[in-house]
């Protein structure tokens, strides 16, 4: 008689992902794991869309003829891409999927404050989405991300009011989004984790959330004005009926100014934690990085009128508006010292995420030192409206929003998907998404300075700036490849990836502390906080030769 020794099966750690199954149980959750994962499959959605749009702008410019679509076509692509990237891929990008999955972990909370209207912030998100995709699918709008009056209101019959709606429904998700934040972090810190030993992720997403709660309002209110305006023939922006134009810039950039705040503070936050974890060093001056965080949320609602230097506005308050431009360079200014004096002298790793960190340090820098050469009145006067405009804007926006974003999604994924990425190929992705930004917005900065206006379809009338139109389409097709890479192998790293371990990169804070993917409720037992933030020297102490990050 034959004995079968029964050789017991590894038993699949119960978390988020397998708790359970079916498309009812994602779209019904109240876990802010679960949410962060619905945003993003949805924003990356929006990127990819985005992106075609762009991928037309760019074709249309490779020759001086406008040979490929028509002007009211080009116009249409512009504004599409500009509402579609702005309200529906940056400003949600880095809050609603890595705030939403890291905030209630790094401070030890089971969920998030209102986990309900976290669930109903994602819907609200969708049903702008779905209102701003068939605003699309039947005729679009011309006017610029913008929007701006008289054109807006009277002159364009395209679809304004359907575009403002959609920009409006997902203003509400962006207002959710930052309550939750702003309660979580004062009501369910961990015992212990006071608002100095806070990690910097979660200063900079506090910030963010209330420029969210302040801002975005106001950007609710222009909208539903535009769409009166145009349906009631009412005289706020109409200068024919007494309205004021000026009005509705004003009203717009108290909004989209701090709005790109709400897309360059998470980001900031993503490369601090990043800095820390790959050079093994406490930040560099913890107070001063969290309280810049805030001091950009305050003087953002102080600078909007630097969008309108040739707009007519009073010379005295361009004046200001020039030294307040000015002064919200220097909290920037400041976390970029204290991120290069936390690299000096640090054991750095140059692993994907801090490839991608080195490349946010070097393009927002770009970008920042340009904004100053447009907070000068008499530069602004010359390049407003040209290619310089759109290269600056590019490079904080894409060259520092979406590269955090990237880092971001690189340095916790392991504790996203409980598996590891390749890592090769994830520091070739950043090489080429590096070089591939550079070739497209970098001769942008030289078309404005040569005087090439922005949203032209038809430059036949200037020839020579041809060659640095080709090197810019050149560069977004690389950059395009760059942004494919990372979608193929995180899907890969899914099914393929190597199990990843709670803490593969040794690094501090209380959500390495949870398992890769964590459970549902996060932590066991409520965590109890007894070290301060960036503790890597006592991380290092017993392994000081070799420290052990992800392969």
């Amino acid at each position: 008689m034959s004995m079968e020794i029964a050789i017991p099966q590894p038993v699949e750690r119960e978390n988020y992902l397998n708790k359970e199954y079916g498309v009812w149980s994602w779209l019904l959750t109240t876990d802010h794991k679960r949410i962060a994962l619905l945003y993003l499959i949805s924003i990356t959605f929006f990127f990819f869309i985005g992106g075609f749009f762009a991928l037309l702008i760019r074709l249309e410019l490779l020759t001086p003829a406008g040979d490929l679509v028509q002007a009211d076509t080009y116009n249409k692509l512009f504004t599409m891409h500009g509402m579609v990237m702005v309200f529906f891929f940056l400003i949600p990008s880095i809050p609603a999927v890595l705030g939403n999955f890291l905030v209630p972990l790094m401070i030890g909370a089971k969920d998030l404050a209102f986990p309900r209207i976290n669930l109903l912030s994602w819907y609200l998100y969708i049903i702008g989405g779905v209102m701003m995709l068939h605003c699309m699918l039947t005729g679009g709008v011309d006017t610029g991300w913008t929007f701006y009056a008289p054109f807006s209101t009277n002159f364009t019959n395209t679809k304004i009011v359907e575009a403002g709606l959609a920009i409006f429904v997902a203003g509400f998700s962006s207002i959710l989004t930052g309550l939750n934040f702003v309660v979580t972090i004062h009501r369910m810190r961990a015992p212990g984790l006071t608002w100095s030993r806070l990690p910097l992720f979660i200063w900079a997403h506090y910030a963010t959330s209330i420029i969210q709660l302040l801002g975005t309002p106001v950007i609710a209110v222009t909208i539903v004005l535009v769409a009166a305006e145009r349906a009631l023939h009412l005289g706020i922006f109409d200068p024919r009926l007494g309205g004021d134009p000026l009005l509705f810039q004003h009203l717009f950039w108290f909004y989209s100014h701090p709005a790109v705040y709400i897309m360059i503070l998470p980001s900031m936050g993503v490369v601090t934690e990043i800095i820390a974890c790959f050079s093994r060093k406490r930040i560099f001056g913890y107070s001063f990085v969290a309280f810049s965080s805030i001091a950009i949320a305050v003087f953002g609602f102080l600078v909007w009128a630097h969008h309108m230097f040739v707009a007519g506005m009073s010379v005295y308050a361009a004046l200001v508006f020039s030294l307040l431009s000015y002064a919200v360079a220097v909290p920037s200014a400041i976390k970029v010292f204290n991120w290069t004096a936390t690299l000096y002298k640090g054991s750095i790793h140059y692993d994907a995420p801090m490839l991608y960190a080195f490349g946010f340090l070097g393009l927002f820098t770009i970008g920042g030192l340009t904004g100053l050469f447009l907070a000068a009145l008499g530069i602004d006067v010359h390049v407003t409206d040209t290619y310089f405009i759109v290269a600056h804007f590019h490079y904080i926006m894409v060259g520092g929003a979406v590269m955090g974003y990237l880092g971001g999604m690189h340095f916790w994924w392991p504790k996203i998907s409980g598996r590891l990425y390749p890592e090769g190929w994830a520091r070739l992705a950043a090489l080429i998404v590096f070089i591939g930004f550079n070739l497209t917005f970098f001769p942008q900065f030289i078309l404005g300075y040569m005087g090439m206006p922005r949203r032209y379809y038809d430059y036949s009338h200037m020839p020579e700036f041809q060659v640095l139109n080709v090197l810019s389409t050149a560069g977004a097709t690389v950059l395009g490849v760059g942004y494919l890479l990372p979608m193929v192998y995180f899907l890969w790293s899914m099914r393929y990836g190597k199990p990843a371990s709670d803490n593969p990169w040794n690094a501090a804070g209380l959500e390495w502390k949870t398992a890769s993917p964590p459970p549902t409720f996060n932590f066991d037992e409520e965590p109890v906080v007894t070290w301060e933030a960036y503790n890597y020297e006592e991380l290092d102490a017993p392994h000081k030769q070799e420290v052990p990050v992800a392969r």
